[in-house]
Parts: C-alpha cells; structure tokens; sequence
C-alpha cells in the first residue's frame, strides 16, 4: 500500500466511527419509524454502554492511530471520544467518572426511546 493512502483510511475510520457513534446514541430514534432497525441499534448501543462502562477502547481507535503512524502523523493516547468527542462537550480530560456518567446517559436515553417506540406501536 503506499503510503499516501494511510491517511485517507485514517480518516475514513473517523468518519465510520463518529457514524457508529451517532447511531449507537440516537439510532433508537429511526426504530419510531422501522422498527427492524432495532436488530441493528440495540447490539451497537450494547457496545457503546460497554465500551464506556468498562473503560475500555473501541477497536477502530488503535486502527486510526496506526493508519496515521503509518502515514507518518502522530498518533494519540486514549480513546475515540477523548480524543475527539470529549474536548467538544468537556474542557477538561474525560476522567473514568465522565465515563460512567457517558455510559449511562446512552442507557437511559435508548431505554426512553425504546420504551416509547413500543408503547407508541400498541
């Protein structure tokens, strides 16, 4: 592969990712209107919960992080949300609480829109 193209996969994964990130948190939305998208969102939004819950790093990160190392960028230390989504909602780093309070906040929005998707459809 040669090495320009490191860059333009680096930066797909950050779009694919940000997208994953979109639809994990307000997918549940597009289930009001077909309801098959539920089998799609609901393993996503699992995902995301635990993703945040555990503290762990998505997969796609350590990817973009070596697409650009291979493109001869530098790379970055933690996650997707901290690195890009964090320093849009918080000033300050995202600490292991900032996390948790994340993790819930998809639970409990995805818990809302489910729960009126469904009584909606009675």
């Amino acid at each position: 592969m040669t090495p320009s193209i490191y860059p333009i996969l680096a930066e797909i994964v950050v779009v694919l990712h940000f997208l994953f990130v979109v639809f994990a948190v307000l997918g549940g939305f597009l289930v009001w209107r077909w309801r098959w998208v539920a089998w799609l969102h609901v393993p996503a939004a699992i995902w995301a919960v635990m993703i945040e819950f555990g503290g762990w790093i998505c997969p796609l990160t350590p990817l973009e992080v070596w697409l650009r190392q291979q493109a001869g960028q530098g790379g970055y230390e933690g996650g997707f949300l901290a690195h890009y989504v964090t320093p849009l909602l918080y000033p300050e780093p995202l600490t292991r609480e900032i996390q948790i309070m994340l993790g819930a906040a998809l639970l409990i929005l995805n818990a809302a829109i489910y729960w009126r998707a469904f009584r909606k459809r009675r």
